[in-house]
């Protein structure tokens, strides 16, 4: 590492008397003068800092994009997708407080980089399923049908058929399927996985920051930050799109023929390639870890050239506190008083009423944001039939730039303005009431239920009640139907039905997608102007109005998506700058710790318990268990998806107007000039350690909430 040797002070001198120089005001100057490098060792740790922030934000990404292919893959309900999905969180507060207080004390470049391996290792484990479980089987009537006499077609409605022939041979290929029973718990590992990709993550944002904040001085931090805050940003872009490329694969590529499939995309027993992702994933994180292992445990502090009289002067302050801090390490740290001094700073935190008030607002906000966020693409999917890949590519194009622009507004509005406590406190909560009311709009831009006979209408096309549906009608009644599979045919009627057997079809053509069903008894019941009584594979598209609502509901994110971010940072300052300076550090522990456990771990779990209560139809698993959901009701999809977020952030904006009195009564009263300096005139402290803070604690905070988009 180069660095500049035109200095107020010989750097080999400065180690063995720190004040020297700066107590008679002498400038030294040095011969053969060198030129600064472009590539010092904190550049470095920087580039490496950065794409290791995107690597982790985008494993983080996949995971959120892969959880409706996980379900399918495992045959598991939603409520346990939850639970896969908030391991993360879990994984990293086991090890968060250990690793941010010890991991300082020791080689913080090799720390990260050993975090990089374990979600690189965590991200490996998450994919191992797919290796160990065989081919994907999705449910079907077709092979059932065809593995009975492969020579012949037979008829879906086996009225003259031999039927206990069908039933005996049925039996036993389900026997034979349990054997590999173990393989529906496989989806524990993708658990573990991701609990050690958490673990993993840990030491990343506390020492990777801690690490700039030590080395790079005060007018360079500022940049690095940004730098930072800009590559994670990219990360879920990234995470999102190839999400959607995995998703449009077949989970089973390169090894079943593809001409043999009956499923599309669009079909909800579509399992994509959701292993692929966790691969790229393991293999980026591997690639993050190999420059940290060659980085020194510490580096020179940069100096910039400054030689007026007020430098100098910071230049003595700074050897008198560096001075001040090393005979301050050589005295024994007791426990005792070490423990006693962090019960006394928690006991001060939480009596601040203002602190305790935004942080019950934030989680309430939080946790309608994580359970909205997790199950996006799966309402996307269910509420306007579209595929995975589509929702995904969707949310990495649109959302999330519009809440990167969000951010960097956010910040720059405050600055520009120079908004003080009442200020940034009305523009937040202002912007993210206004996001509220936007989404209070997803009610009315929803779809009508999927047209599937003896579900949601009758075989006559009519509509029928949740509790009065029944899979038999007389037109298949003299058909020997399994009323457990899920094997979706579509007429020109625009009328679903759960299988060509419950349609009454007698004959089929065609083989794999290009399959059709003939002289299916049930559509001439319904009035077809074509008089066509064929049906095709797939459950039939939604309307053109369901197609037009989407384009709606898409636009409508955005907006709310950039009104949420563009209130997000000016919010969180206002949380570090209710409490005293020196309890700002533990303010934002206590905050990430609630978020992670209370809102992080639990909302994913009990958003996915709700929505499956709204099941029309539950798939089977090869032994006879219930798999996974195949097709929910819309409309108490929707009323539950966005009736819970609602339910959330309502009662928070009560918390938030309460918060708002409290700030504009403690500091309106004071000197307006001084709060419009950022109401910081209660909480004196050097400019630099305030500057040095804030840059800190708003990257862990905007680092970490990247990861979870």
């Amino acid at each position: 590492m180069t660095v500049e040797t035109d200095s107020n002070v010989n750097h080999s001198n400065l180690e063995m008397e720190p004040t020297q120089s700066l107590e008679d005001g002498a400038i030294q100057q040095v011969p053969g003068k060198k030129k600064k490098s472009c590539c010092t060792g904190l550049k470095v740790f920087l580039v490496a800092l950065s794409f290791s922030y995107l690597c982790k934000t985008l494993s983080g990404t996949v995971m959120k994009s892969s959880i409706t292919q996980i379900e399918r893959r495992f045959d598991i309900p939603s409520s346990i997708a939850g639970l896969i999905d908030g391991s993360f969180e879990m994984g990293n507060l086991l090890v968060l407080a250990f690793v941010s207080y010890f991991g300082a004390k020791f080689h913080r470049p090799k720390i990260i980089a050993l975090g990089c391996c374990i979600m690189s290792a965590g991200s490996i484990l998450t994919a191992m399923p797919h290796f160990f479980m065989g081919y994907y089987k999705y449910e079907t009537a077709s092979h059932a049908v065809l593995s009975v006499n492969s020579t012949s077609s037979l008829s879906p409605c086996s009225v003259d058929q031999n039927v206990t022939g069908i039933s005996e041979t049925l039996s036993e290929l389900s026997d034979s399927d349990c054997v590999k029973a173990a393989a529906s718990y496989m989806w524990i590992y993708v658990l573990l996985g991701n609990l050690l990709r958490g673990v993993g993550e840990s030491p990343i944002t506390p020492l990777g920051i801690s690490y700039l904040d030590d080395f790079a001085t005060e007018e360079d931090a500022p940049l690095y930050i940004a730098c930072l805050h800009t590559i994670a940003m990219i990360g879920p872009i990234i995470g999102y799109l190839l999400g959607s490329l995995c998703a449009s694969l077949y989970v089973d590529i390169g090894f079943v023929d593809l001409g043999s499939i009956t499923i599309t995309p669009k079909d909800s027993r579509w399992v994509g390639a959701w292993w692929l992702g966790f691969i790229v994933a393991g293999i980026t994180n591997l690639i993050a870890a190999i420059p940290f292992c060659f980085l020194p445990k510490s580096l020179k502090k940069q100096e910039e050239e400054n030689n007026d009289k007020i430098s100098s002067d910071l230049s003595k302050i700074k050897g008198h506190q560096s001075r001040h801090h090393k005979s301050e390490n050589h005295q024994p740290v007791k426990w005792s008083v070490t423990s006693e001094g962090f019960f006394s700073s928690l006991k001060r935190v939480l009596s601040n009423r203002i602190y305790v008030t935004f942080l019950c607002c934030s989680l309430l906000q939080f946790s309608g944001f994580v359970g909205f966020l997790t199950y996006k693409p799966k309402y996307m999917e269910q509420q306007y039939g579209q595929s995975t890949s589509k929702s995904n590519f969707l949310t990495g194009v649109t959302a999330l730039p519009a809440v990167s622009v969000g951010i960097f507004l956010g910040g720059l509005i405050m600055k520009k303005y120079k908004m003080g406590m009442i200020g940034a406190t009305k523009f937040g909560f202002g912007m993210s009431l206004m996001a509220f009311l936007i989404t209070v709009s997803y009610f009315f831009v929803g779809c009508e239920n999927h047209v599937v006979a003896g579900l949601t209408v009758s075989y006559d096309g009519k509509p029928v009640a949740r509790h009065e549906t029944t899979l038999f009608s007389v037109c298949n009644s003299d058909c020997k139907c399994a009323t457990n599979q899920w094997d979706p045919v579509c007429g020109d009627n625009g009328i679903t039905y759960m299988s060509a057997c419950l349609a009454g079809c007698k004959a089929s053509t065609g083989h794999g997608k290009n399959k059709v069903y003939h002289n299916c008894s049930c559509m001439e019941i319904t009035d077809s102007q074509s008089g066509n009584t064929s049906v095709i594979l797939g459950q039939c598209p939604k309307s053109d109005d369901c197609s037009r609502k989407f384009i709606y509901y898409t636009v409508l994110q955005v907006i709310s998506a950039f009104f949420y971010a563009l209130g997000g940072t000016p919010l969180y300052m206002v949380m570090f700058r209710c409490v005293h300076p020196e309890l700002k550090s533990l303010a934002v522990g206590l905050y990430t710790l609630i978020m992670r456990a209370l809102a992080g771990i639990p909302a994913p779990i009990y958003f996915g318990a709700l929505i499956d209560r709204t099941c029309l139809k539950w798939g089977s698993g090869s032994c006879g268990h219930r798999g996974a959901c195949r097709i929910y009701d819309s409309g108490a999809y929707r009323y539950t998806y966005f009736g819970l977020v609602a339910s959330f952030r309502l009662p928070s904006y009560f918390l938030a107007f309460l918060f708002y009195t409290m700030v504009k009564k403690q500091y309106q009263a004071r000197d307006p000039k001084s709060t419009d300096n950022g109401g910081q005139e209660s909480v004196p402290m050097n400019k630099e350690a305030n500057s040095k803070s804030n840059e800190y604690l708003s990257s862990s905070s905007d680092v970490e909430r990247e990861s979870r988009i």
